[in-house]
């Protein structure tokens, strides 16, 4: 009788601990902020801020003026938009060249939109300088480097 006891004791803590290992197995990146870069339609970066330090770099080499980056960063707080957000290109010093302003995203569009014109533009004033890319919001004041910016 007791073994009985026993390997039903024993059969329940293997059935819950096997149910939990399952349901937390497949969860999606749970707690983390990421991005997504578009050049148009075309992803050409997404990153997830706590995965390994990875060369963040925005191939714009084959960009057209008309052409436009559009940025997506999601909260891991409310699993949306920031508010308060902006996206700043800084030089190597970390002095800022330009800084672009986004209003609070309504609905589930919340890029964030920049003219590749406006990006060539600084660059070619700046050609001796390593460009990159932050995005900042109210969660996020410190910022989060989005990637080095390359033209040629």
């Amino acid at each position: 009788m007791k073994q009985t006891t026993f390997n039903r004791a024993f059969i329940k803590v293997f059935t819950l601990i096997t149910l939990s290992l399952t349901a937390f197995g497949f969860t999606t990146k749970f707690g983390l902020d990421g991005y997504e870069i578009y050049l148009n339609n075309k992803l050409i970066l997404k990153q997830y801020v706590n995965q390994p330090v990875s060369l963040r770099v925005l191939q714009l080499d084959k960009a057209n003026e008309g052409d436009e980056l559009h940025v997506r960063y999601t909260h891991c707080s409310n699993k949306g938009p920031g508010t308060g957000r902006s996206i700043v290109l800084k030089d190597e010093q970390g002095n800022t060249l330009k800084k672009w302003a986004f209003a609070y995203a309504i609905g589930s569009d919340f890029n964030m939109t920049i003219a590749v014109k406006e990006l060539l533009q600084i660059e070619k004033k700046n050609t001796l300088h390593e460009l990159s890319l932050y995005y900042t919001a109210r969660e996020l004041p410190k910022g989060e480097m989005l990637g080095f910016v390359r033209v040629k």
